[in-house]
């Protein structure tokens, strides 16, 4: 996991913005903390898909195995249980500042935002050079974000015929 010192935090008591709408400036000041963010979500995502039938396995031996095997299936919990704590910790992060991981197999992150008043998202990917996407809430299709939107809040969507 990638312990960098410059991650955000929510103190306890501290009220969380329900209402977050970011503009494209601001998500893509935020990236650089979110991609060691999400790295860090991917990589624990991936150790427990590796972990998680070689748990199953020993857990359904659990009465017929060595002694040596069983400390194998204690360390395999114990590693689990490290990285469920991680993998929380992580999504909690995100959540502070926030946003959002809608892939944490591919590592998408969505940047909340408005566009022609309806609730949508910046979409950014673990890989992408930067935030080139977006789309409205609930939506799967990522469109490129129109040039005329490099600089604010994109204030109109026109879509292409």
């Amino acid at each position: 996991m990638n312990s960098s010192p410059n991650r955000a935090s929510n103190p306890p008591g501290k009220p969380r913005r329900k209402d977050l709408n970011l503009d494209l400036t601001t998500a893509r000041q935020m990236l650089p903390l979110v991609k060691s963010i999400v790295a860090d979500i991917v990589d624990t995502t991936g150790r427990l898909q590796q972990l998680a039938p070689v748990q199953e396995t020993l857990d359904e031996l659990r009465r017929s195995l060595t002694w040596k095997s069983r400390e194998k299936r204690y360390a395999v919990r114990d590693e689990v249980e490290k990285a469920e704590q991680n993998l929380e910790g992580a999504k909690t992060e995100l959540d502070s500042l926030g946003l959002s991981i809608s892939d944490p197999v591919a590592g998408r992150v969505d940047f909340p935002t408005r566009i022609n008043g309806r609730p949508a998202v910046f979409s950014w990917q673990l890989g992408e050079d930067g935030v080139q996407f977006w789309n409205y809430a609930g939506e799967e299709l990522r469109r490129p974000i129109p040039a005329d939107w490099q600089q604010g809040t994109p204030v109109r969507y026109r879509a292409e015929p």
